[in-house]
């Protein structure tokens, strides 16, 4: 059976485009936690780590911490890392990973 980390590290094998975890990123002492891109979405977003704001994957490539963040009303990064944890556990709990 697969633990939670190394379903996270095999997705992280994976090209940014075609990965379906959050991942963080780290620039300029900023750290960020990719939401992975939808299929009906121009581009991934970049949520920060702390703090509800979140820019667009490529402003975040092109300019790390000086990209444009916006304000969002309920999430983060660290939100969304939790909801993408629980859901793998209750995948494994249910026999999905194996």
């Amino acid at each position: 059976m697969m633990t939670v980390e190394e379903i996270f590290a095999e997705d992280r094998g994976n090209a940014p485009a075609e990965r379906s975890l959050p991942w963080e990123e780290v620039r300029d002492g900023m750290t960020v936690v990719i939401e992975p891109k939808p299929h009906w979405a121009d581009d991934a977003r970049a949520f920060r780590l702390d703090a509800r704001e979140y820019c667009y994957y490529a402003d975040w490539t092109r300019n790390g911490a000086r990209a444009r963040f916006y304000g969002h009303i309920d999430t983060s990064g660290d939100d969304l890392l939790l909801k993408a944890r629980a859901l793998i556990v209750r995948e494994i709990a249910e026999g999905h990973w194996s």
